[in-house]
């Protein structure tokens, strides 16, 4: 069994495992980075890690059109529940064995509030463990934190990350985060988007792969990664 990784732009991912699609933080309309539209992608769930414009996105149409049930935390559950939108809220802490995998969410270091200016409550990240035993942490936006170092403890085979800086992670942090996740592989996101958080991403990754064990995966918006 395998898993792939896609890259749409800035914080947009998606996932095939097991069967299922699934995307996280869904940002096409608007995103100058984006590589397809939010017509065109596939979804049986979607993963938000925050309220912020740039991340739940096109979340409510996608799933609208889909049928997908979107994964948050309760606060941005409770909010989409509202729109006619299929949800399942949990919490910090918090794991549920969903079909595709067991999936917990973990601490980001971040703001939650959503569009309208609704309380989006805690900013999170989560550690996927897929059917066939891959662990996959996706960080979301965040700033280092201690705590990466229980995170990787799991004993991560990928790791997706911010690099940008001013919001998030920059590349220096986002190295020591390395250093405590110990991934097998490494992705960075949210990065080169906007002016504001445009990075050298070739020479992050040397310098990740020069201090430690993780092997970086750069992608182009649209480029995958499997993992298997």
């Amino acid at each position: 069994m395998t898993t792939t990784l896609t890259w749409y732009g800035h914080a947009t991912l998606g996932l095939e495992t097991a069967g299922y699609h699934i995307l996280v933080d869904p940002f096409f309309n608007g995103n100058p980075a984006a590589s397809t539209t939010a017509s065109r992608v596939s979804a049986d769930y979607i993963l938000v890690t925050h309220g912020h414009r740039d991340h739940i996105g096109d979340s409510v149409d996608i799933a609208r059109r889909t049928g997908a049930t979107v994964i948050s935390n309760f606060e941005i559950c409770n909010w989409l529940g509202a729109k006619d939108v299929k949800t399942h809220g949990q919490h910090l802490g918090g794991g549920h064995q969903h079909p595709f995998g067991y999936l917990k969410l973990t601490l980001a270091l971040h703001g939650s509030a959503l569009p309208d200016g609704t309380y989006g409550g805690n900013p999170i990240g989560f550690l996927l463990t897929t059917l066939d035993g891959h662990k996959i942490y996706l960080a979301g936006d965040t700033g280092l934190f201690g705590d990466m170092r229980l995170i990787g403890e799991e004993g991560l085979d990928l790791a997706v990350i911010p690099i940008g800086d001013n919001y998030t992670m920059g590349p220096g942090d986002a190295l020591r985060a390395v250093k405590m996740l110990q991934p097998r592989h490494v992705v960075p996101i949210h990065f080169n988007t906007f002016d504001l958080i445009k990075q050298d991403a070739a020479d992050w990754k040397a310098k990740v792969e020069a201090e430690t064990t993780s092997r970086v995966q750069l992608l182009k918006p649209g480029g995958t990664f499997t993992l298997d």
